[in-house]
């Protein structure tokens, strides 16, 4: 007859009804319910009490507890009831409109299990491991208990299917905040940021949410052979911005461009009159170019390079050849420096050559010789 009353009403109650009802009584696999109107108890077993696997019945629910309810069984003297499919059929409407939306919500994760962690949206939410962080995480037990930000990316009511993602939140927070960063900044203005990668060609530098690059042509006013002559990943640098191009989001930096250039204070250190140590760089037709700090060139022109008539400065100087050199004039201003070698060296004196007499004919005198010539004439 129990079976006949599933399909039937019983004190107007049947199958799929809704009811609301007061729990009286919790015990450990089941609870007990008054329903509201009616003199029938309802009995909700601990499998209809949640989506979520459950160890006992008070993990959920208390005495006192106001349920709405739906009816899964129809008994002579009770219903069996289920909170879990009340909770599910708002849940998936709900959650269907939030998807739509693409919206962002809180919610606790319940579990950790492996593959993902576990989240209770009146239906069970289910994270990959893969959705949860925008980078890898090895351990997720801390997560347990923990009310984090998702975002619904697959939901299908039929199958009872809803994935979430956590790292869909954290991507779509980074990438408003590059826009916002991408829009803000603006050639000419000195940042500080941290290296965050660095290349054969240069080093990338996180400026808060985007990358600049800073090409190893605008790492240091030297000479340098590799990036890391300069910078370390992770280091702090200010930079100033060159460019940028917000097509492409991509940003032009300099870090030499923020530190004191080579021909700061060049007065000081090159005075008029003082000699330094250089090296020739660069030879042409008027003269050579003698780098006396790094990025600093002056020009000894080719009547300063000898005391000599030169041709070229070719026949004197070669490039790479360590030099010492006076310095004539300083301008800071135009960032010329005019210098001389020639200073610094001693001027060849030409010999002039100077007749000796033959050993046996010192001592004679002129008039000896015209004697001589007269007694011949004698004779």
């Amino acid at each position: 007859m129990s079976e006949e009353l599933n399909d039937v009403v019983v004190n107007n109650y049947t199958v799929g009804d809704v009811v609301n009802g007061q729990i009286t009584k919790v015990e450990e696999k089941q609870v007990i319910v008054a329903i509201t109107d009616s003199k029938l108890d309802g009995i909700i077993p601990i499998s209809e009490l949640s989506s979520l696997h459950i160890e006992k019945a008070s993990d959920v629910v208390s005495e006192g507890d106001q349920l709405e309810l739906e009816v899964i069984k129809v008994e002579e003297d009770a219903l069996v009831l289920s909170k879990r499919k009340v909770d599910a059929e708002k849940a998936w409407d709900q959650l269907e409109e939030k998807f739509k939306a693409g919206e962002v919500f809180e919610a606790e994760v319940k579990d950790v299990v492996k593959g993902g962690l576990v989240v209770d949206l009146g239906v069970r939410g289910f994270v990959p491991a893969s959705l949860v962080e925008a980078h890898y995480v090895e351990d997720f037990s801390d997560y347990k208990g923990k009310t984090i930000s998702f975002k619904i990316v697959e939901l299908e009511k039929d199958k009872s299917r809803l994935i979430l993602s956590h790292r869909a939140v954290v991507e779509e927070e980074k990438s408003k905040q590059k826009q916002n960063l991408l829009d803000s900044i603006e050639v000419g203005q000195t940042l500080t940021g941290t290296v965050q990668r660095i290349t054969d060609f240069g080093a990338f530098v996180d400026l808060g949410g985007i990358d600049g690059l800073v090409h190893i042509s605008q790492l240091s006013y030297d000479h340098i052979s590799s990036p890391t002559d300069v910078v370390q990943e992770g280091q702090e640098v200010k930079v100033k911005v060159l460019s940028v191009d917000r097509n492409n989001d991509r940003i032009s930096l300099s870090i030499k461009e923020t530190q004191p250039g080579p021909w700061a204070n060049i007065a000081e250190r090159a005075e008029k009159g003082s000699v330094l140590d250089g090296t020739v760089k660069r030879i042409v037709s008027y003269g050579a170019f003698v780098e006396v700090f790094p990025g600093v060139e002056g020009l000894v022109h080719i009547s300063q390079i000898a005391h000599k008539h030169i041709g070229t400065p070719h026949e004197v100087l070669k490039e790479g050849q360590e030099v010492q050199v006076k310095v004539l004039d300083v301008n800071e201003a135009e960032q010329r420096l005019s210098l001389s070698i020639k200073e610094l060296t001693e001027k060849e004196v030409d010999e002039e050559e100077v007749y000796e007499l033959p050993e046996e004919s010192k001592g004679f005198q002129l008039g000896d010789m015209i004697g001589e010539q007269l007694k011949k004439l004698k004779n």
